[in-house]
């Protein structure tokens, strides 16, 4: 019992050492260094000024007071420079574990990551970045036990090793970690603004860890903070073994991804949409489809969530805006009028600075106009989004003279003043409203809803799922402009899009309109 007691007074100690050296290198103590001077000769005498002259420099000097900073070193505010680091953090748990067989104590880490730290950064900048993250580190320190210690880590999130205690089973873990998630949920003051962050928590158990030793006890929480944060916003995960399992199965399938990529494996069929009014090809979208050397044709929703979730989204359309491209200029040399093609673009994409001049020179490259391409945009993404970098981009795109298509209308909840805001020019239908229109009064009342909005806003329409016949000559009396969907041809790869377009041609010469459009 005696040596925990002083165990925690050193510890005390120590804590309250680094909490001195911190506020010693504060620049504002400079200021009273003339007050202290002259107290010392009132109440010393020349004796007491000059121990204060000569020990003053020397405590400053230890308190790092006069450490030079290397050009370009970022120096960030006290809340940050306090903390811990990852070995600090981990050579404190080595050492709980280590004496634990004596102690009875045990440990525990929680790891804290941000759920959208890019956001943030688009909106305000990198300074404002640091700034919350100073803030985020004094409320976290402010919330934390005697004993417990905060670390940053390398990607901008914290990590608290938990002080020794006797016993820490996973509902105190929780409650611990939710009060931690807590702490960081207020609102932030920034220049005027309220800036709210959310974090993904998780967290390991000593006596749960894949080993003994306090790097196991951080990684595995690093894991587990992982799965929260694909879980998320906000969620909370305890590490489980079959967490590294997954995650070592994800890195393995980043690098087959990876791969597929590169040897162009993962590559773009192109689905036709015609008119409505003329039966002509009005352009074709590019999907992404993986043609694996030993399982053949992997179907998108296998693959696609994999690419999001390995961070390879920017590749995928890198791949996908060539390969549509390069059709359009194949076309175009075999004599094909094909006006444009549609890629898909998430998030992430969107939020790359410097886009608009991307698509520029791969437009230049191919020698074609930009009316030729057009980017389709999730209507969630404009339902969503108040990042201002995905606004100046789609804004940027849009000047440029590409078309901007607003996929799954009427699914996302995308205001009338988001529409004008991102420069919309054709509403995308969403195929739950287009399945059975021919037969569903109610389906056919919906459509004609979304069709009366879009021509009073002067844009144009598209619907996609089409399946029957049916389908394609209601949507076409009801006033859609434009159709796609299996009923009329399923994706294919270029080399059977040419045989597919001399098709088409040939029965657009003796093929009839479909039915009259209603006034």
């Amino acid at each position: 019992m005696s040596f925990a007691i002083g165990r925690r007074a050193a510890n005390w100690t120590f804590l309250r050492l680094t909490a001195l050296s911190v506020f010693l290198r504060r620049p504002e103590i400079m200021v009273f260094v003339p007050a202290i001077t002259l107290g010392a000769f009132w109440m010393g005498g020349e004796r007491a000024l000059m121990l204060v002259a000569l020990g003053a420099p020397l405590v400053a000097a230890i308190a790092g007071a006069f450490r030079q900073v290397t050009p370009g070193q970022v120096v960030l505010t006290d809340a940050l420079n306090g903390l811990a680091l990852r070995p600090q953090i981990v050579g404190a748990m080595d050492k709980i574990l280590r004496d634990g067989p004596i102690t009875g104590m045990t440990t525990g880490c929680i790891v804290l990551q941000f759920d959208d730290m890019a956001d943030v950064v688009d909106r305000y900048g990198r300074i404002a970045q640091t700034e919350v993250l100073t803030r985020c580190a004094e409320r976290l320190c402010s919330a934390l036990r005697t004993g417990d210690m905060v670390a940053r880590l390398e990607g901008g999130g914290f990590a608290v090793a938990l002080g020794p205690v006797r016993r820490l089973d996973l509902e105190t873990a929780v409650q611990i970690s939710a009060r931690l998630q807590s702490a960081l949920t207020a609102p932030i003051s920034l220049n005027g603004a309220r800036v709210y962050v959310t974090t993904s928590v998780g967290f390991c158990l000593a006596d749960r860890a894949p080993e003994a030793s306090g790097a196991a006890v951080l990684d595995a929480a690093q894991i587990a903070a992982d799965d929260a944060n694909r879980n998320g916003p906000g969620a909370i995960r305890a590490y489980a073994p079959d967490m590294a399992r997954t995650r070592a199965d994800r890195d393995a399938m980043r690098e087959e991804l990876e791969s597929a990529l590169d040897e162009g494996q993962i590559r773009a069929h192109f689905q036709p949409q015609l008119s409505t009014d003329t039966g002509a090809v009005s352009g074709f979208e590019a999907l992404a489809r993986w043609h694996h050397p030993s399982r053949g044709l992997i179907p998108p929703a296998e693959f696609l969530p994999l690419i999001e979730d390995c961070g390879l989204s920017s590749r995928l359309c890198e791949t996908m805006v060539f390969n549509a491209l390069n059709a359009l200029a194949q076309w175009d040399k075999s004599g094909f009028r094909v006006p444009t093609v549609a890629v898909n673009f998430s998030r992430s994409e969107l939020r790359s600075p410097g886009l608009a001049s991307k698509l520029r020179w791969e437009l230049d490259r191919f020698d074609l106009a930009p009316e030729r391409l057009t980017i389709e945009i999730l209507e969630t993404v404009v339902a969503e989004t108040d990042s201002d970098v995905i606004v100046a981009n789609i804004a940027a795109i849009a000047q440029m003279g590409c078309g901007v298509d607003l996929d799954d209308f009427g699914t996302g909840h995308a205001s009338i003043t988001s529409i004008r805001r991102f420069a919309v020019r054709r509403l995308k239908i969403d195929r739950s409203f287009v399945t059975r229109v021919d037969d569903d009064r109610e389906q056919q009342k919906i459509v004609s809803a979304i069709l009366s909005m879009a021509e009073r806003l002067e844009m144009e329409t598209i619907a996609e799922g089409v399946e029957t016949q049916g389908e394609h000559a209601m949507l076409a009396q009801l006033g859609c402009n434009h159709v796609q969907g299996y009923g009329l041809a399923r994706p294919m790869a270029f080399e059977e899009t040419v045989e597919w377009l001399h098709r088409h041609a040939q029965r657009q010469t003796t093929m009839p309109r479909i039915g009259n459009r209603t006034p």
